[in-house]
């Protein structure tokens, strides 16, 4: 599969860049205390070994702070720094790690007189000296308080691509430019619409996914590729983490469930409904697993492709789903849709049954109901 990734800037963070066509870099985060530096040099150790590109560590005393310089000498890997609540931590850490986050939302817990403006330009002029990136890194249970009060109670969204937008704003008005953005909430679709929606407006910037908050595995797992799928497969996003809820010693499931989710994305091996190229016919498919009810799925989705290759040059979406269990909801928003029983295939266009066919009818059906979507699309197309 060919993604056309958005034009962002390049950002260096430590040995690695993320941005303009860089490969996508895959993060996580210690779980363990700080201050108990051997915990941690092992934590991070073993995500560096399982291919983590950036580790953070989260720092919030001065004992922390301590603790992570003598991690940095343990530790081969690219550290980010989690200021967490204490903004002025920053140039204690900055001589130890390759990039500090910062969230909008908490810098108002210190020295609440101050402007954040001020705050912002001390972290910049801390990042610039010592050789560090930043994040500016939204998180939907931490806004800041001014700028949701600005918004409708309702208004989940605002509050948080509005925060993202003016902070880069104000590092750029710095001449601050090596920094990217993560606007993260725990429902995937807002996330989704967020990052959207501030990469159509600064494209420029690269941003950092997630879905905070996703919770165990496999269902945190699945809602984190769902937001990603419907992200990374339009071209936004040039580094993520999938936050999952496991012990210790599992935490670097989280690098290889991130790396799993992009090769999936590369393949295009899909479990949600992307719009890839808005000019070209896009065939998704689910991955077999226990779920699927007849093998002959499989073969189905290849002659799936092998029927539809005639409409290549149309934008038109058909969804091949494996089971009865996703099959149905992850068909709806597709133009033409399948999903699998042991005897039958149902087909669906967008939400709309049209019917249960068995696996030798299936493919004529799906065919004339294609040459009817082409037909409408042309005889608007003739009239527009």
């Amino acid at each position: 599969m060919t993604i056309q990734r958005n034009p962002t800037r390049s950002v260096r963070i430590g040995s690695i860049h993320v941005g303009q066509g860089h490969p996508i870099a895959v993060q996580s985060m210690t779980a363990t205390h700080t201050q108990d530096i051997d915990a941690t040099v092992e934590q991070v150790c073993a995500l560096h070994a399982a291919g983590a590109d950036v580790v953070r560590i989260a720092v919030d005393s001065a004992k922390d702070a301590a603790a992570l310089a003598e991690i940095r000498r343990q530790t081969a890997a690219n550290l980010s720094v989690d200021l967490q609540e204490n903004y002025r931590l920053a140039e204690k850490v900055a001589p130890h790690v390759d990039k500090i986050r910062y969230n909008p939302g908490h810098l108002y817990h210190h020295q609440r007189n101050l402007p954040w403006q001020d705050k912002v330009k001390y972290l910049a002029g801390v990042a610039e000296e010592h050789d560090c990136a930043i994040r500016v890194g939204v998180n939907c249970g931490s806004v800041d308080p001014d700028k949701k009060a600005k918004f409708d109670a309702g208004d989940d969204i605002s509050p948080i691509l509005e925060s993202g937008l003016e902070h880069c704003e104000q590092l750029e008005s710095l001449g601050f430019d090596r920094f990217v953005v993560s606007m993260k909430d725990s429902d995937p679709a807002k996330v989704v619409q967020i990052n959207q929606m501030f990469a159509q407006r600064r494209p420029d910037i690269p941003l950092h996914l997630g879905v905070t908050e996703a919770g165990l595995p496999p269902d945190g797992i699945i809602k984190t590729r769902i937001a990603f799928e419907q992200l990374i497969g339009r071209g936004i996003g040039d580094t993520l983490r999938v936050s999952l809820t496991v012990p210790n010693s599992r935490k670097p499931e989280e690098i290889r469930a991130g790396r799993e989710i992009l090769e999936d994305i590369a393949a295009g091996r899909l479990r949600s409904v992307v719009a890839l190229d808005p000019n070209a016919l896009n065939i998704i498919s689910c991955p077999s697993c226990s779920r699927v009810e007849n093998e002959a799925f499989v073969e189905l989705a290849q002659q799936v492709k092998e029927t539809t290759a005639y409409a290549k040059d149309y934008a038109i979406t058909i969804a091949v789903m494996g089971c009865r269990v996703n099959g149905p909801g992850e068909t709806d928003d597709a133009d033409l849709g399948l999903w699998c029983g042991p005897t039958r295939v149902n087909l669906k266009k967008g939400e709309v049954s049209l019917g249960a066919f068995t696996y030798e009818e299936i493919l004529d059906k799906l065919r004339s109901e294609l040459d009817k979507l082409i037909e409408a699309r042309r005889s608007v197309e003739s009239t527009s």
